[in-house]
């Protein structure tokens, strides 16, 4: 098996995968480490051919490692998929498409797809929360005092989602994980039934006096604990959301410094990308990389990159 942990530098990565069948031949051991399984109908029964494929005695199937994976029909070598995935999970603000194309010699278009199918991969990265949990919304997108006068949106403030993209945010203190999403309102009915969803019963929320969270206060299932922002509150006793609102701010910092405009047609796959690097912040670019090489065996064709979640 490949020792991940090794890869601690871009050219360790490339030295190690210097050729297509050792690409090939590592994909083929993280993915059937337990034997070679039919990607069509689940059958053990299968056998290599004398080119490399493979046949499924009980469906006839034949088939590549590379079915049911990001790499499946790719025209690219192996080991450039492999250093744009090492890249964009090592990079602490992200890669730009254009960037991204330089450092591995591809056309734009192929970069902004080899990056899109790779943040495809980051919406497995779910988990309950639990314990002390920070709440706390943000909005993407122009500001109007930025505008010209006659392209500004009137009545646009606030928590206004007519030009902007709201996102929710979750921090667990204690281990540090977040989750994050865009949401179409801020109502309390999406606010609370999300955490419903992430947090476990019995934690203690942390928000800022929004009305939307004031449900919570009588919620058996919470305890519910609120800074009040408006009257420059932001810390009382263990209450506040500073953890979330740090996470806002490398969120934005990543898109206005790399990408400088993302669509809310993607937002998503963006958010998801920063919490993944918020939840992988502690470990190494070699352990960052496995992550993404195990997730990476998952059908997503270039149809789904054009698709909105």
């Amino acid at each position: 098996m490949t020792d991940f942990s090794k890869f601690n530098s871009l050219i360790s990565l490339v030295r190690h995968f210097n050729s297509e069948d050792k690409c090939r031949k590592t994909i083929r051991q993280q993915r059937w480490s337990d034997g070679i399984v039919c990607p069509y109908c689940g059958s053990v029964h299968c056998y290599e051919r004398s080119d490399g494929r493979f046949i499924c005695k009980d469906c006839e199937s034949s088939f590549s490692e590379l079915v049911g994976t990001i790499f499946e029909n790719t025209k690219l070598p192996l080991v450039k998929w492999f250093m744009a995935m090492y890249l964009i999970s090592s990079h602490k603000k992200g890669i730009s498409s254009l960037q991204l194309a330089h450092d591995i010699h591809v056309t734009q278009k192929t970069a902004w797809f080899m990056l899109h199918k790779i943040r495809t991969l980051y919406a497995k990265d779910k988990s309950m929360l639990h314990g002390d949990v920070e709440c706390d919304e943000t909005y993407i997108g122009g500001k109007e005092t930025n505008k010209h006068e006659s392209k500004k949106t009137a009545g646009n403030q606030g928590r206004s989602t007519k030009t902007k993209s709201g996102v929710f945010g979750m921090v667990e203190r204690n281990s540090g994980n977040i989750a994050a999403m865009r949401i179409p309102d801020s109502k309390a009915n999406t606010l609370t039934g999300i955490i419903n969803l992430y947090v476990k019963a019995g934690s203690r929320i942390f928000t800022d006096e929004y009305i939307g969270y004031h449900s919570l206060k009588d919620s058996e299932r919470y305890e519910h604990f609120t800074v009040n922002h408006k009257d420059k509150e932001f810390v009382r006793d263990d209450s506040h959301t500073n953890t979330i609102e740090g996470f806002w701010g490398q969120l934005k910092r990543m898109i206005m410094g790399v990408y400088h405009f993302v669509s809310a047609k993607y937002l998503q796959r963006y958010i998801d990308e920063a919490v993944f690097r918020y939840n992988t912040c502690r470990n190494d670019e070699g352990d960052r990389f496995k992550r993404m090489f195990d997730r990476s065996i998952g059908v997503v064709s270039y149809k789904c990159v054009r698709m909105v979640a």
